[in-house]
């Protein structure tokens, strides 16, 4: 059942690990507000350049979110943090790097065209769209004078898919980047590509299931990744120089660089979207305040009583999840006091029941992953979810209780959880 989109602070929202990507970064970040994005989640790297610098008007406006992360090949953890501290903020996250631009095929928005695809898929967790490849126009060094997009206009044409690592493996435009539902996100282990809850999988741009980072034959015909992967070579020199922030090993060489340098189609397509695109204002704080207020009181309203009815809370789960993280959310930020713990007491509640109106799968799992936070919660609704969990999770381990190894790891990692929440002292109940 889908969420009522009002509930969320942001329709589309961007997460990305740079690494001194500080020439490139506000023609990125403005070419995807153009584009439809509400909000950006930027884990720096370490840049030893001014990324910061030209980050902080974006942050100082409430459009990035900063998060400093140092270390090596850290990308999956920034993904994964993303994941479970955002998740329900967003209505989409799109995962991609620096030098990634997002092209619908057409006139309209990254959220207008992944709700067209994804809108008659109820197991759609994330919309995988295939990634052109551009090289570096010939061009010997970098002339920062001028945008990435003006620069580097051809690139490798649709079939050019080369095995890696000699591999039978796809890449080139058979690669995905994703966007994804995140709430349905189990975890990521591949910068390009989610892995999903329960019944939940990626498609492709015809509503074809995707089950890895590729997908062959490549569809570009609604949305396409632009991927800036190479520039100039001197560019590409300083590239090799920064690695990557997914292995600790460094994969970029002159190779590398030989093998990814294509110029045979001339595409400068994606200047003509950027300039056909107005500017959409973001949506002001008392605006988006009364929106999420109005949609909060329509998504909790019906659990109030003594004996709502069953089907107020099947497939809920989700929704409920969403109403107790925004509430949280604005408690701190926009509401006062009083009226952001009613919503959050409610929302409790309200999960409480849902989990004995015949949960699914997947709704268990996004329970599971966020009860670290629910059981922080000074409210007894926490503690009865606490209770009802150890009640229902050795049901739902069943289907776990088999000799395959994937099945039986999930197994032993709820049985650890129901250990813990058995020995779990709640706080001291407001």
């Amino acid at each position: 059942m889908a969420v009522d989109k009002n509930l969320f602070l942001y329709n589309l929202a961007v997460v990305s690990i740079m690494k001194n990507e500080a020439p490139y970064v506000k023609e990125w970040l403005d070419y995807h507000l153009l584009a439809g994005v509400e909000h950006f989640y930027i884990f720096d790297n370490e840049s030893s350049d001014n990324l910061k610098e030209i980050l902080q008007p974006y942050v100082d406006a409430g459009i990035v979110t900063y998060i400093f992360y140092p270390g090596k090949a850290r990308q999956y953890e920034a993904y994964n943090e993303a994941i479970q501290s955002y998740k329900f903020f967003c209505r989409y996250i799109a995962f991609i790097d620096a030098d990634e631009f997002i092209f619908p095929q057409n006139n309209k928005g990254i959220v207008e065209i992944t709700d067209e695809i994804l809108e008659d898929k109820p197991n759609a967790g994330g919309l995988a769209a295939n990634i052109y490849y551009f090289g570096s126009n010939n061009l010997e060094t970098a002339d920062y004078s001028k945008g990435v997009l003006e620069r580097f206009t051809r690139r490798a044409p649709i079939d050019w898919i080369p095995l890696i690592s000699n591999k039978s493996l796809p890449g080139g435009t058979a690669h995905v980047s994703t966007i994804t539902n995140p709430r349905k996100v189990h975890h990521f282990g591949n910068p390009h590509y989610a892995y999903y809850f329960e019944g939940f999988f990626a498609v492709n741009s015809e509503g074809g299931r995707v089950e890895t980072y590729y997908n062959n034959p490549p569809l570009v015909d609604k949305i396409v990744m632009n991927h800036y992967s190479v520039k100039s070579k001197e560019e590409y020199l300083n590239k090799i120089t920064r690695g990557t922030a997914d292995n600790k090993n460094n994969i970029y060489n002159l190779n590398r660089f030989k093998r990814d340098d294509h110029n045979e189609v001339f595409d400068d397509s994606i200047l003509a979207y950027r300039d056909a695109r107005s500017k959409v204002p973001l949506e002001a704080d008392n605006a988006k305040r009364q929106r999420v207020y109005t949609a909060l009181l329509r998504n909790v309203s019906p659990t109030f009583g003594k004996n709502p009815a069953k089907k107020v809370f099947a497939g809920k789960m989700e929704t409920f999840l969403t109403c107790l993280r925004v509430a949280s959310y604005l408690r701190e930020k926009l509401l006062n006091e009083t009226v952001g713990k009613f919503f959050e007491e409610m929302s409790l509640e309200a999960i409480n029941k849902t989990l004995y109106a015949s949960i699914a799968p997947a709704d268990l799992r996004l329970l599971i992953f966020e009860l670290p936070n629910i059981l922080k919660m000074n409210y007894p609704a926490a503690e009865n979810i606490r209770q009802s969990c150890i009640k229902i999770i050795p049901k739902f381990m069943d289907k776990f209780r088999t000799p395959v190894a994937n099945t039986w790891n999930d197994f032993i990692k709820l049985q650890y959880l129901l250990e813990m929440l058995k020995t779990f002292e709640p706080k001291e109940k407001i």
